[in-house]
């Protein structure tokens, strides 16, 4: 068991190492290429937006829970 563990090991290590070379001739990659164009500043705010809509949905939630919970305390 002890073999297998170590060989699991080896090969995971090994296996990241190839991956985390780069080409020399690498072409930019979509984060790049969309902070050249500006693209990206639309991407970070429909990010921003969700996240603020989930966020008012869940305080909304939260508020009518409690007042369910003080309806059952009654």
């Amino acid at each position: 068991m002890k073999h297998l563990l170590s060989f699991i090991t080896i090969l995971v290590l090994t296996a990241t190492n190839i991956f985390a070379q780069q080409t020399v001739n690498q072409e930019p990659t979509m984060a790049d290429k969309m902070y050249e164009d500006g693209r990206i500043y639309v991407v970070v705010a429909v990010v921003a937006t969700i996240f603020a809509v989930i966020i008012v949905y869940l305080i909304n939630m939260d508020s009518k829970i409690s007042k369910l919970e003080k309806q059952i305390k009654k």
